[in-house]
């Protein structure tokens, strides 16, 4: 196992701003080795959806997808955004495969069952049966698969998943073939000790740390699947698990030094 390979989720504070998306395109068609990109893109979908008269609707940082969300962000995701990335990609000589989970059934997913809240068409992969080998075969290929956050359930229809959990799973699924390095891009230089302090950035933060912040609400949100997701890559093998801010990550991923939090089990 000697293969590395780079594994970035980005979100809305990248694919909102032109300028900031194409630096860090940029820096992405540059790193060395293998990496997939894993995006979001829930602001994009909420405006649209708004235009068009959807109400977005989020329970602890995870969106409600009843049939008209389900078509809105398989419209947004799968569509608009992806094949931007991808286009844009492939402007840079980088040779990106845009790709849902449905795709090649690499990453099947199970309908979330109703409990306490009724989440809708929203799915939940495992790294067990994400389609390892055809991916291993794609990036064999030299290709750089860009992920939609949608899965499907075996019996035609999508879901729509989380994209932290998609890039904690293929992080997860592939720590048995390859090094891997996980990214986590979010609007801060990563997790803060003092939430209104933007330089207290923890350079390390582990369990217990983390119960504390929530407990102080230090934590909240849509960061609260980011970390969960952080920590279970971390627990399962992942070699580097860091969440920060992109720019500050692809330039310090670069020069291969680490910036943002590193996550620690």
């Amino acid at each position: 196992m000697t293969n590395n390979i780079t594994i970035i989720k980005i979100g809305g504070n990248v694919l909102d701003e032109p300028a900031a998306l194409a630096a860090f395109l940029a820096g992405f068609t540059a790193l060395p080795g293998a990496k997939i990109l894993v995006h979001g893109g829930g602001k994009i979908a909420s405006g649209i959806g708004q235009r068009l008269g959807l109400t977005p609707q989020y329970v602890q940082g995870r969106r409600i997808t009843d049939d008209a969300t389900l078509d809105l962000v398989t419209m947004v995701y799968g569509g608009l955004i992806n094949r931007q990335l991808t286009a844009q990609l492939q402007a840079l000589g980088c040779n990106a495969l845009g790709v849902t989970g449905a795709d090649g059934n690499v990453l099947p997913a199970l309908k979330r069952p109703a409990g306490e809240v009724d989440f809708g068409w929203v799915g939940d992969p495992s790294p067990e049966r994400c389609g390892t080998e055809l991916l291993g075969a794609w990036l064999q290929q030299g290709l750089t698969p860009v992920f939609a956050p949608l899965t499907h359930d075996g019996q035609g229809h999508l879901l729509n998943t989380n994209a932290d959990t998609i890039a904690s799973v293929l992080a997860r699924a592939l720590t048995g073939r390859y090094r891997v390095r996980l990214l986590f891009c979010f609007e801060k230089k990563g997790i803060l000790e003092n939430p209104d302090d933007d330089h207290s950035v923890m350079p390390v933060l582990n369990r217990e740390q983390y119960r504390r912040l929530q407990a102080e609400t230090a934590v909240s949100g849509g960061i609260l699947p980011k970390l969960d997701n952080a920590f279970a890559a971390a627990a399962a093998g992942v070699e580097m698990v860091v969440i920060g801010s992109a720019a500050d990550l692809i330039a310090n991923f670069a020069a291969d030094s680490v910036c943002g939090t590193l996550i620690q089990v």
